[in-house]
This record gives C-alpha cells, structure tokens and sequence, in this order.
C-alpha cells in the first residue's frame, strides 16, 4: 500500500471474489452463476437502452419498481435497487450498525460480511455454526445487535425455515435483522411476506443468480417505509445514479418474463438433485441445498487437492481454505452436460488416487 493510504484501513482485508481465469475455456462452477442467458425480454430492453447512454439512469429506477411491486406484492416505498446485492448490504452497515448496535452474523457465510463491518468501522461477533453446519436460531433470539443472515447460507447451502427467521426477527425488535436472500428462489421460503408485519427486517435478493444477470449488477431491499428511507439517504450521499439505464431496462424485461426464470429454475433444482446423488454414489458427503450450488467433501481426497486436480482438467470449483470448511467444495450447479463433464473428471480423479 502507499504511503497515502489511511491508517483506518491498515487491516483491512478485502473479500476475494471468485477466479474468472483467462487462460483456458473451463467449464464454470465456481461462482454459482447461472449457465442460461439473460431472458430475451431483458436482452431486448437492455438493446433497446443502449441508445440512450447519453443521459443520465433514473435514479428512482421508477419502471423497475413498478412492475417488481406488482410481481412482489409489494408498495413502491417498500424497495430500493442496488448495483447488485453487495451495495444494499453495504448500505445496511452503514445505515444501521454502529458502536452501539454492533453486527452478529455466523463464523461460516458469505465472506463479504467481515468486510463490510470492517470497512465501515462496525465492531461484530461471528457465531459458531452448529456441527451440522445449521445455524442455532436460539443463538440470535434476543441479541440485541443488527443480525445479518444468508438464507439458504453461503457456502453451504443450508436453508433456515421461515418460522425461525420469524423467530429471531421478532425478539429483536431494537435493531434490524438483514436476511440475504440471494439463493432463495432455489428452494428456500422468502421472508419477504414478513416485511407487512415487522419494522425492523429488511430482506435482500439479486438478479445475479435466479434470474441470469451476474454481469448486470442488480440488487435490491425490501422493507417497511421507514427502513428504505434510511437506506435511500444513504444512496443519495454516496452515488444517486447507482444502477445503470441498461441494466435497469434488463431487469424490467426479466420481470416481465417469469416464467422464463421458473423454467430455468426447475431446471437447476433438477440438475441439483441429480448431482447430489451422483456425488453420494462417489462416496460425497453433501450438505442439503437449497440453493444452486452444494457444498461436498470426499473421505478419500482433500478439498483443495480436488479442486486443483479439477482445475487442471479444465472444471472450476470453489475451494475454501477456512480450516472448519477446508475439506469441501462449493459446486455451483450447471447445465446437465456440465455437470456429467465434472462427475466424469472426479470419478477419474478418484480412481488416480486409489492406484
């Protein structure tokens, strides 16, 4: 780092995204990106914005949360949209976190978590998952701190019922609980319908997974009147035109073509169970998902040697180095072909190593 760099920022240790290698085709299950395009609704809105780059987005988004309320049965001062997931999380640090209302989120979820917290000079406690790598309801009933939660969790999958989110929202009515919900279109239960009856939870999803639009940067939050407010004030001190007039007419276009994300999303789940129980023929144990990914570990091979040996092949997997998670994978849910492509590699893999 520079000489410039400030000292708040001394042990700051950024989130490492995913690899996007460029130096072979592989097949990609490392990122838990869709492996369908865009609906051709959203392409042909996104085509049709382009022409007009020369002015500045709406930064209200105001086509985007007309026809997002009226698929979410939601009012339009119920939702704010964000360059993707990530920004509302952000936001949600700086919005409701401080000295005083700390942050408390699980030792094992989505990396970004810490980051945040520590960018935004928010103190938090990390809570130990379960044996089973379940989240404890009881340890978030009544801990008086702004929780965050990934519903299903990341990297393992693991989805909490809607009657125990509700639990911890509603015994912690001073400070707001963030579910993060950007799997939950594969299998989980939105809590989306709790926002009509507690103040303090704000539900965050992405267009990155469910709906084919990693590369567009699309998020967004659903809450009561009062939480968007604050989240809207925090918007509009750091980048009003956050979303851009593409991706604003793509998500428009996705939303007007909900069934092309249903097709595509029974076709996921299906490639998810058949994966599953490929994988536990190999002698995989695998955690249950509800998301487009599952998180797998093999007695006779270590995580990160698979993941190499994959890497070689030309299959993309993600390998944590955590030590409570370092003998799994993260395998994101493909097509069909690419999924026999990966079963095929590790069946060859596995059999190098019994010689």
């Amino acid at each position: 780092m520079s000489k410039f760099f400030s000292s708040k920022y001394s042990t700051l240790t950024p989130y490492t995204p995913g690899e996007q290698p460029k130096d072979m085709k592989y097949v990609k299950l490392n990122t838990n990106e869709s492996p369908f395009p865009p609906s051709p609704k959203a392409q042909q809105r996104a085509a049709e914005a382009l022409g007009k780059l020369q002015l500045y987005s709406d930064p209200d988004c105001t086509g985007l949360v007309n026809k997002l309320c009226e698929v979410y049965n939601i009012g339009k001062d119920e939702v704010l949209f964000t360059n993707g997931s990530d920004e509302i999380l952000n936001f949600a640090f700086m919005a409701f976190c401080d000295k005083n209302n700390p942050a408390v989120f699980p030792d094992i979820t989505y990396g970004f978590y810490p980051v945040f917290a520590e960018l935004t000079g928010v103190p938090y406690e990390e809570i130990p998952l379960k044996e089973d790598y379940t989240i404890d309801v009881n340890d978030y009933i009544g801990v008086n701190k702004t929780v965050f939660i990934a519903n299903p969790n990341a990297p393992t999958g693991i989805a909490l019922s809607l009657s125990d989110i509700e639990k911890i929202v509603s015994s912690n009515p001073d400070n707001v609980v963030v579910i993060d919900e950007a799997y939950v279109d594969f299998g989980a239960e939105s809590a989306v319908k709790l926002i009509k009856k507690y103040d303090n939870l704000l539900v965050t999803q992405t267009y990155s997974k469910s709906r084919s639009m990693a590369g567009a940067r699309l998020g967004f939050g659903i809450g009561c009147r009062e939480l968007i407010n604050d989240l809207i004030t925090v918007k509009y001190s750091t980048n009003p035109y956050n979303v851009n007039s593409m991706t604003i007419a793509a998500g428009t276009g996705a939303l007007e073509d909900e069934a092309y994300t249903k097709a595509n999303l029974q076709t996921i789940i299906a490639n998810r169970e058949y994966t599953v129980e490929k994988l536990e023929e190999l002698g995989f144990t695998v955690l249950p998902s509800k998301a487009n990914f599952v998180f797998a570990k093999q007695p006779d091979i270590s995580g990160e040697k698979l993941y190499k040996e994959l890497k070689a092949r030309g299959v993309l997997i993600r390998h944590f180095t955590k030590e409570r998670i370092r003998d799994y994978n993260r395998i994101t849910i493909g097509t069909r072909e690419q999924m026999d492509i990966l079963l095929k590699n590790i069946q060859s893999i596995l059999k190098e190593e019994q010689l």
